[in-house]
């Protein structure tokens, strides 16, 4: 087993889309051969905002079907909802005890969910960060694979590391690395290319879901904005076109080449020709993994067994690493 170990996270709030999968989800399915790697819904985080339960329960089945239908191999690696392993809070606690207010006050993330509200978000909204950086230690994960948007998080983590290894005289936790995939994947809205695709834009038409089937992503991308002018020709070009550089890194990304290759592809032809063209691969990279996720998704009790067997082997590698900062903290053994 290699000895470098991966932790990643993806909160099961349902409608995973083309974004998750090729922003984050392929690159883990295509780390498993390099790393032992964790992967995990975190639902402890998910409940930061209120969650209807039923909701959450289907939500998180979702997820893990579609982490399974994408490649993620649980026999190989270990694939859990957060909630099975209590180490995760339990050490949680210990780095809201480590962590300083002022850290987490300079979270950008937090400011920008609770917006000017901030006295009425949930205390867990505020130290969510402290969570996810026991998510990460408690397991003693060397790497994390993280968008730009993460990137603050995972230094805190390193700070709640070094000032924890600092306070007890220690150098038990690890100083976890970032994994920081390309801008190339970065997918952005079909409505609006300068906003990032997501699942809390009101048009179902602004993002391909990874529950859609061969017609609705066909539909999506054909009604999919661009601009009057034929596909560009040059870097500059498609820099000032944002839905075109857009459209164009989504046909990157799924062919496995760079955008300006693409763009070399496709270069002055007609939307309606180059639209064509990445129907037809949108839907034979999607389509096998739509068929599966629904397959999955029919039999509810196989996700479950999946992810009980994963917890097991999660609180199996957690428990004794927590004990272990129990001893270190000074709290009596059991």
């Amino acid at each position: 087993m290699s000895a470098k170990r991966i932790f990643s996270g993806i909160q099961p709030t349902g409608n995973l889309h083309l974004g998750n999968y090729l922003g984050a989800i392929r690159n883990w399915v295509r780390l498993q051969g390099d790393y032992q790697c964790l992967f995990c819904m975190v639902d402890l985080h998910a409940i930061t905002v209120w969650q209807d339960p039923a909701e959450l329960r289907r939500n998180t089945r979702e997820v893990a079907a579609g982490m399974l239908a994408s490649g993620i191999q649980p026999e190989k690696n270990i694939l859990f909802n957060q909630s099975l392993v209590p180490a995760h809070a339990e050490l949680a606690w210990i780095f809201n005890c480590v962590a300083r207010m002022g850290w987490l006050g300079r979270m950008t993330q937090f400011k920008e969910k609770a917006g000017k509200h901030k006295e009425n978000a949930s205390v867990g909204l505020f130290a969510y960060p402290n969570l996810m950086a026991a998510d990460i230690l408690v397991y003693k994960a060397t790497h994390v694979p993280v968008g730009e948007d993460q990137k603050q998080h995972l230094e805190l983590t390193r700070d709640i590391a070094l000032k924890f290894n600092s306070d007890y005289k220690t150098d038990f936790f690890p100083i976890t690395e970032p994994l920081i995939f390309g801008a190339a994947t970065r997918v952005m809205s079909l409505r609006d290319g300068t906003r990032k695709m997501s699942k809390s834009e009101e048009s179902d038409y602004s993002r391909i879901n990874m529950t859609d089937d061969a017609d609705t992503i066909a539909q999506k991308i054909r009604k999919a904005k661009t601009d009057p002018d034929n596909m560009p020709a040059t870097v500059e070009n498609m820099e000032s076109r944002p839905e075109a550089s857009n459209l164009l890194g989504i046909y990157a990304a799924l062919s496995d080449i760079d955008k300006e290759a693409a763009m070399r592809q496709f270069a002055g032809r007609q939307f309606s020709a180059f639209k064509q063209e990445l129907v037809d691969l949108a839907v034979s990279v999607l389509g096998p993994i739509n068929s599966e996720m629904k397959r999955l998704m029919d039999d509810p009790g196989h996700i479950d067994a999946v992810l009980r067997q994963g917890g097991e082997k999660a609180r199996a590698m957690a428990e004794p690493i927590l004990a272990q900062v129990y001893d270190i903290v000074g709290f009596l053994k059991p």
